[in-house]
């Protein structure tokens, strides 16, 4: 049997940009499309496309389980086993929860599968073996926890050593904000996100329980355009134009200048790492200003950086034209820089521990805030950690049960632009849309590639400055975060990059 429909498509790291839905605009694009279809139809197509997908996975493959859980969920799974069924493979199911409860559609799909002869069972199978899993457990908008025979399907589905695709969502991942509940969810190899694409799905824990995600709008069309999505997901399509093309006739002038502040004693390295990425990032001048007094005056790999220590007290006209990156390595000295940095610099990244003195001083917040209003332009650059402090929020879980919600809810407060750094690092700014980065994987954890990434953006930002006209800050941070996101792409995820290997693609792929 060959299914008459096209393929899923791959959502990739330079694909985009896609809106993201929340779980209640899905829910109301779902209504809309099941008005305009026949009844039961939107439930079949959901069911073709699994099944497509599965197919695609596993060509050869003829044994396939699946989990299929008491809601609609557990109905797309019905009818993908319908499906599969008919293109000749051996399909088992184990069909979870009260079935007084099961939803007109999913009964309806329960009883086209059990018509085409596929095995349904109510307990787990003792000796599973087949070629592919399907988990199609909990789906849109579910806060469930797995319990009992529900969490012990998902553990055996996390076992299973072939593809293991999920339905719309890994059960148990929390569709708007990457959260998982409970202490066992769905860990899918490649999960099918059906009608619309969800947030959940790349940030927080969604990238590592989702696997590659693919995309089937059931043939449902524009009507997905009708309600506004709750982010975006992309990054490649600001990168296009971020950096631009050198101009023969243009000089190192033209690129503008950055000055790192921090660096304080015993943590030199930080003001130097995000130094050299300002560099590579295309500033056409990168002042080290120092914290620490016994710096040294220069960097021996990188002669280019110019060691001024005490640039940012000496010269206000430098910091007014300048892109500033603060915090890098500063330690507790790099509050005496704050002041002066705030009221002056035109261009400001702070990153580390710059956030963390604002944080805790109110009379830097009330600097910070009033930078906006005069038309300076701050981009802060928190690890979860960081935001949270920022926020006066309980910690870094908090933050990570609502990464869109607390990078917004910064960047209004601020006035700031909000790059939120973890696995699907948030770009928001006030009063538009956030960001997801679809770049980078977990090889970026390693010590100093934040700094890596602060100087990097000042690097863009400076030298996005010869452009006519420049794009704006909003445009150049998701352009850094994707690009230094890429560059830990395409050679595994298994071994750390370091941040010296990191500043080497960073000037590959810029």
């Amino acid at each position: 049997m060959t299914l008459a429909m096209t393929r899923p498509r791959r959502i990739t790291s330079d694909s985009g940009p896609w809106p993201l839905h929340s779980a209640d605009a899905s829910r109301q694009i779902e209504a809309l499309a099941a008005a305009a279809c026949e009844p039961h139809s939107l439930m079949q197509r959901a069911g073709e496309a699994t099944a497509r997908l599965a197919l695609a996975l596993a060509p050869h493959g003829q044994r396939i389980w699946i989990a299929a859980g008491p809601g609609n969920n557990g109905g797309d799974g019905f009818e993908a086993a319908y499906q599969l069924k008919r293109a000749g493979r051996q399909v088992q199911i184990t069909a979870l929860g009260n079935p007084a409860r099961r939803p007109a559609d999913a009964a309806a799909s329960l009883a086209r599968a059990q018509a085409a002869g596929v095995r349904i069972e109510t307990f787990l199978p003792a000796d599973l073996q087949c070629d592919l899993a399907i988990d199609a457990v909990f789906g849109l908008g579910s806060t469930r926890t797995a319990e009992g025979l529900f969490a012990d399907a998902l553990r055996l589905f996390n076992r299973l050593p072939g593809p293991r695709l999920a339905v719309d969502l890994p059960s148990g991942l929390d569709s708007d904000c990457g959260l998982v509940h409970g202490e066992v969810g769905a860990q899918a190899t490649h999960t099918v996100a059906l009608l619309t694409l969800k947030p959940g799905l790349f940030t927080g824990r969604g990238r590592q329980q989702a696997g590659e995600v693919w995309f089937d709008d059931l043939r449902t069309g524009e009507l997905a355009a009708q309600l506004p999505p709750q982010a975006w997901l992309g990054g490649a399509d600001a990168a296009r134009d971020v950096p631009a093309p050198r101009q023969h006739a243009r000089h190192k002038g033209s690129f503008g200048d950055v000055i790192i502040v921090g660096g304080a004693a015993g943590m030199g390295g930080a003001a130097l790492l995000a130094g050299r990425a300002a560099l590579v990032g295309g500033a056409g001048r990168v002042y080290v200003s120092a914290l620490d007094p016994d710096a040294p005056q220069l960097d021996m790999l990188w002669p280019e950086l110019m060691l001024r220590p005490n640039l940012w007290r000496e010269s206000g006209a430098a910091l007014a034209s300048a892109t500033v990156v603060c915090g890098c390595g500063g330690g507790d000295a790099v509050r005496e820089a704050l002041p002066l940095l705030m009221t002056r610099a035109a261009r400001l990244v702070l990153d580390a521990d710059a956030l963390n003195a604002i944080a805790t001083d109110t009379a830097l917040q009330t600097l910070l805030t009033a930078r906006a209003g005069r038309g300076q332009t701050t981009v802060l650059t928190p690890h979860p950690l960081e935001a949270a402090r920022l926020a006066g929020v309980a910690g870094a879980a908090e933050v990570q049960s609502d990464r869109l919600g607390h990078a917004q809810r910064l960047a209004e407060r601020t006035g700031c632009i909000v790059l939120l750094k973890g696995s699907g690092s948030v770009i928001a700014a006030p009063q538009q849309p956030s960001r997801i980065n679809a770049s980078g994987n977990a090889r970026l954890a390693s010590a100093g590639t934040g700094d890596v990434l602060a100087g990097w953006l000042g690097g863009l930002w400076a030298a996005a400055q010869a452009q006519v006209p420049p794009p704006s800050p909003h445009r150049v941070t998701q352009a850094a975060a994707w690009l230094h996101g890429m560059a830990a792409e395409g050679s595994g995820e298994r071994a750390p990059l370091t941040a010296t290997l990191l500043l080497q693609r960073l000037g590959a792929v810029g």
